[in-house]
């Protein structure tokens, strides 16, 4: 019996860019609870964001932020991931001399940015709705580094492989969404994160359930017994699920059909 289900946001819940949640959706995750099955939103995005998107039930589900570096379980922070200073400020060094692109920084108590680029700023506060301070450098940030990210608007795969060349031996470097990649802590991912959550709430693999659309959804993919790649989703990525969807709404609503 499926107990716990962890979705993927962005090109999976949200589609082609879509910054608010489906129509009818929040009301979905209420009728899965009255039937005994909780629900994760697990996601690259901010928490304080993830809140704002589930405001109208955001106390009555669990979160996965910042690809797995900040977990929360019934309002609580239950693990934490955090980059090594040092390599963090290689990252944001890399990034300048990239140029082209633009750094956020994400901390447990706000994310920040030393871009100067008034579209950026104005995408990340009044588009994607982060709780965002402007730095003149990133560098000055004294809070622990839980993730770091990299937005190109002309696409992900135009600089994917420029970080992943510098970095990959020393961090998890993966795209997240259509225009990030995104610097995983070490040891944290979607998956651990999951793994945490669900110990914490007594409930075994196999009775979970996940989606996902990109390759830092894999070891959320893989952890749970019953999982879904989105069809439209990164190639190659089904081969870490066991089953494809082209529609999360639709499993759900079959799963509630099913325990009705």
């Amino acid at each position: 019996m499926i107990k716990l289900i962890a979705s993927d946001l962005d090109g999976t819940i949200l589609k082609n860019g879509a910054q608010e949640l489906p129509d009818g959706f929040c009301d979905l995750v209420k009728r899965l609870k009255e039937q005994g099955i909780q629900f994760v939103a697990a996601s690259g995005r901010q928490y304080y964001n993830l809140r704002l998107l589930f405001a109208p039930i955001e106390n009555d589900i669990h979160y996965i932020a910042e690809n797995g570096s900040l977990c929360v379980c019934d309002n609580q922070v239950i693990s934490r991931g955090y980059i090594d200073r040092g390599l963090g400020l290689r990252i944001f060094q890399a990034v300048r001399k990239r140029g082209g692109c633009h750094c956020l920084l994400s901390c447990e108590s706000a994310c920040y940015t030393d871009s100067k680029d008034p579209a950026f700023i104005r995408h990340i506060r009044e588009v994607v709705r982060y709780d965002l301070r402007t730095v003149d450098n990133l560098d000055d940030v004294r809070e622990p580094f839980l993730k770091a990210a990299v937005c190109d608007f002309t696409g992900a795969d135009n600089i994917e492989a420029y970080f992943q060349k510098l970095f990959e031996n020393e961090i998890k470097v993966v795209t997240s969404g259509t225009i990030w990649v995104d610097f995983i802590a070490p040891d944290a991912n979607k998956g651990t994160a999951l793994a945490v959550l669900a110990g914490r709430l007594g409930i075994r693999p196999e009775e979970c359930m996940t989606f996902g659309d990109r390759y830092n959804d894999v070891e959320m993919l893989e952890f749970a017994g019953t999982s879904y790649a989105m069809a439209d989703g990164a190639p190659g990525l089904s081969e870490y699920s066991t089953d494809v969807t082209d529609s999360v709404e639709d499993v759900l609503e079959l799963l509630l059909r099913s325990t009705s």
